[in-house]
């Protein structure tokens, strides 16, 4: 495995911190979860549950990892934790700015103590900065970076709130990119790094093609080449539901065209004219209406620019993402094939405190 011998400790729950690790867990690394006794992980409660009673949050992102239960509110189990961290090479806490160094386990004592040790705070606006110490959720990091509002078709319209917490997962990625590119540095002799990240951060780097015109004006809403101001790149309703269609480049607007049955629009690819592109659009809208999601995915599908909306179900029964192996055991595991295979930590979610034998 990427990451045998690697050992991660884990003082984050929830969502983002367990989703990092995660994916650190399948590349190989142990990870060892470090929870309170009382309750733990709070997403171990959440509904809604598997049949076991677990929160499926909980099941998504902690599959193949240790759990050791400890107060580190007390000197004997803050002892216990610094006799592991002695052996870890990643540490990675979710707590608000300040509060791992008032419990002890702060990154300057640890990296004090362990030169090499590759220590992530992951929160929500950063240790710096005039937001440090905010509370804050997921539906608060993206209002702050333009995410949110973008949301919209247009400015008459509310935001709406995305279907999955994108600044959580977003940091979740974020943390395990920089984790790694720690340990790589400290292959080669840099010894250990501080990696200070931000969920809000991770949502504004994803507004980094939006961003570019903030920097220019005010994109709006629904204004923006890929936010449905140009018909070719845009959702429409079919007979039972919505498609997406994406033909940006002009070879992929004829194929469309041509297939589609409508090649007296191919020459109107590029338009900058509103009344032309209301005129496209307004043939579109009445075309996608004849056939069904499916009829349109099959006729078009090919051509790579024509995609059914499907819902959250149907999407983890696709074949393609079975088949692919991301979604497997009732799970979606890792995002990518390595040397043909999809990594795994194993489906196995540990128990509140079943490895505490290990100190």
């Amino acid at each position: 495995m990427q990451l045998q011998d690697v050992r991660v400790l884990d003082l984050t729950r929830l969502l983002p911190g367990p989703y990092a690790t995660q994916l650190l867990a399948d590349l190989g690394a142990d990870v060892i979860k470090i929870e309170a006794p009382d309750r733990g992980d709070y997403a171990r409660e959440m509904e809604p549950t598997t049949d076991e009673g677990v929160g499926r949050i909980f099941d998504a992102v902690n599959r193949g990892k240790r759990s050791i239960s400890l107060d580190l509110t007390t000197e004997a189990d803050r002892d216990r934790f610094d006799s592991l961290a002695a052996t870890a090479d990643v540490v990675i806490e979710g707590f608000r700015p300040g509060t791992a160094e008032r419990l002890g386990i702060g990154h300057e004592r640890l990296r004090e103590r362990h030169p090499d040790l590759i220590y992530c705070s992951l929160s929500g606006y950063g240790g710096t900065g005039p937001r440090r110490d905010w509370p804050g959720h997921d539906l608060n990091y993206i209002a702050t970076t333009g995410l949110l509002d973008m949301t919209r078709r247009d400015t008459e319209e509310s935001p709406q709130i995305p279907g999955v917490p994108v600044a959580d997962m977003a940091g979740g990625l974020v943390a395990t990119l920089s984790i790694l590119a720690g340990l790589l540095a400290r292959s080669r002799g840099d010894g250990g790094c501080y990696i200070d990240a931000s969920l809000a951060d991770a949502a504004m780097s994803l507004t980094a093609p939006v961003a570019a015109l903030a920097f220019d004006g005010v994109p709006r809403p629904g204004a923006t080449p890929l936010t449905g101001e140009l018909p070719w790149y845009d959702l429409y309703e079919t007979a039972d539901g919505y498609v997406t269609l994406a033909a940006l480049e002009p070879p992929f607007w004829q194929a469309f065209c041509e297939t589609a049955g409508c090649p007296e629009l191919i020459d109107a690819h590029g338009t900058t004219d509103p009344a032309e592109r209301s005129a496209v659009r307004e043939r579109l809208t009445d075309l996608f209406r004849e056939r069904t999601a499916e009829e349109w995915e099959q006729l078009c599908g090919e051509t790579g620019m024509v995609a059914a909306v499907q819902s959250p179900a149907d999407a983890v029964d696709d074949e393609s993402y079975r088949e692919r192996g991301i979604v497997h055991d009732g799970r979606v595991g890792f995002p990518a094939r390595i040397d043909g295979e999809v990594p795994t930590a194993g489906e196995s979610i540990p128990d509140l405190g079943e490895d505490d034998d290990l100190v």
